[in-house]
């Protein structure tokens, strides 16, 4: 098969690995990818949005699949796109139709959706600037600290957690009017949830599905989860606490109920559901869906996976994923985020980056890195994905703390902590 795969990070950098362990794969573009999915595949200077580069391109080099790793080509309606065009339509798009993903495109649908078929999730109330009374009386009714989402994609930047009443009531003007533009011209106001998270993953073909490894990101730039928050700054699979006893719960509580829902409002979706999970005294709620894989949990996710992932992919497409056997390494696996300095806030780019060809035992996987002449030099924020194995996180973290002190780029920082609040359970 000729695949085309869609994004630039890191996440795609994992995707692109996996896809090209295929005995199945005949050609693999990115596009635009990175330094590091230029060695498994041919890089391409496409945009994630650009569709109608996306056909022509498609049509002249045979592509079978296009795989979707970021968001925002799934909300604009990729899939649609090239199910509704005569000359597209035998291509198989991973990823699902636009009004499913509006599960990610809208934390209104969302919280709508999870109403409508019992699935447990914090108390919630829409607000626009016409019921706005509404949304300060139900913020009244809460207890600190308050929740405010933007109803649309806002880059990760479009929530805000707040102790103060009276500045969650001016936060909540201030982004009706505008604070993170169109995406916050409607606001989801939530009840707060305490309790430790996990990012659980489905692969679906609309019918049946597979639960993939769980998975815990560290958002925080900061040792101890403090800081900023950021894309993610490290990952760990499995998680401790997401034992057989709490997965059935999430399977029978939450996955059958996402996938039939699914069903009956008669949404086209084949690809991968992110269900972002909270732990609530032993109970699991949903705090948020994403329709692709996260970043950086498919770093540790995939590589976790020993089945054929382009073959997995096939079944989705043909809806014949519940004749696959999905298997699973038995080991751990971590992945630490190395960044570059003064990220999430102003960093500076075009940083040589030195060592990594004196890395063992481990996957780098490049999220902000370019190829400039003979030199990969950094490109983003977050610029490389560690990932070990071990028998234990512990093992798997040495890992990949150990490597990463063979890695330099001027300014680089990374956490020394992930997976520390899993081991206090």
């Amino acid at each position: 098969m000729n695949i085309l795969l869609l994004g630039s990070g890191g996440r795609e950098h994992a995707l692109a690995w996996k896809i090209q362990k295929s005995s199945l794969l005949n050609n693999l573009y990115i596009a635009p990818g990175n330094a590091g999915t230029a060695s498994l595949g041919t890089n391409v200077e496409i945009n994630v949005t650009d569709f109608t580069a996306m056909k022509q391109f498609s049509l002249n080099h045979d592509i079978d699949m296009i795989v979707v790793g970021p968001e925002v080509p799934l909300v604009e309606g990729i899939y649609d796109y090239f199910h509704k065009d005569e000359d597209l339509c035998h291509i198989a798009v991973i990823g699902p139709s636009k009004k499913g993903a509006q599960l990610e495109g809208s934390k209104d649908f969302a919280k709508r959706f999870m109403t409508s078929y019992d699935i447990p999730t914090a108390r919630f109330k829409t607000v626009t600037l016409e019921n706005l009374t509404d949304g300060n009386v139900f913020l009244d009714s809460l207890q600190a600290p308050y929740v405010l989402k933007a109803d649309g994609l806002a880059a990760g930047k479009g929530v805000l957690i707040l102790n103060n009443l009276d500045e969650a009531k001016q936060s909540l003007l201030e982004m009706l009017n505008g604070k993170f533009g169109m995406a916050s011209r409607s606001v989801v106001i939530e009840e707060f949830l305490s309790g430790i998270e996990c990012s659980v993953f489905v692969l679906t073909d609309g019918k049946s599905y597979k639960i993939l490894p769980v998975a815990k990101d560290y958002k925080r730039i900061g040792e101890g989860d403090t800081g900023l928050n950021t894309g993610g700054m490290g990952a760990v699979s499995p998680v401790s606490f997401a034992d057989d006893l709490f997965m059935e719960k999430v399977r029978i509580r939450i996955v059958e109920p996402t996938i039939e829902g699914l069903q009956k409002e008669k949404i086209e979706y084949k690809g991968f559901i992110f269900v972002g999970l909270i732990n609530v005294g032993d109970e699991p709620k949903v705090i948020e869906y994403n329709v692709r894989m996260g970043d950086p949990e498919t770093e540790v996710v995939l590589p976790l996976i020993k089945s054929d992932l382009l073959e997995l992919l096939i079944a989705v497409a043909t809806e014949t994923l519940d004749e696959k056997i999905l298997e699973i390494d038995d080991r751990c696996a971590v992945t630490v985020m190395m960044v570059s300095g003064g990220y999430p806030g102003a960093y500076e780019k075009g940083k040589p980056i030195e060592g990594l060809n004196d890395i063992e035992d481990r996957l780098v996987f490049h999220a902000g890195t370019k190829s400039v002449g003979e030199k990969i030099v950094t490109s983003g924020g977050r610029v490389l994905s560690v990932t070990s194995y071990g028998k234990t996180m512990d093992e798997a973290l040495g890992i990949s703390y150990k490597n990463i002190t063979k890695i330099d780029f001027e300014n680089s920082y990374f956490r020394k902590d992930i997976g520390f609040d899993l081991n206090k359970m």
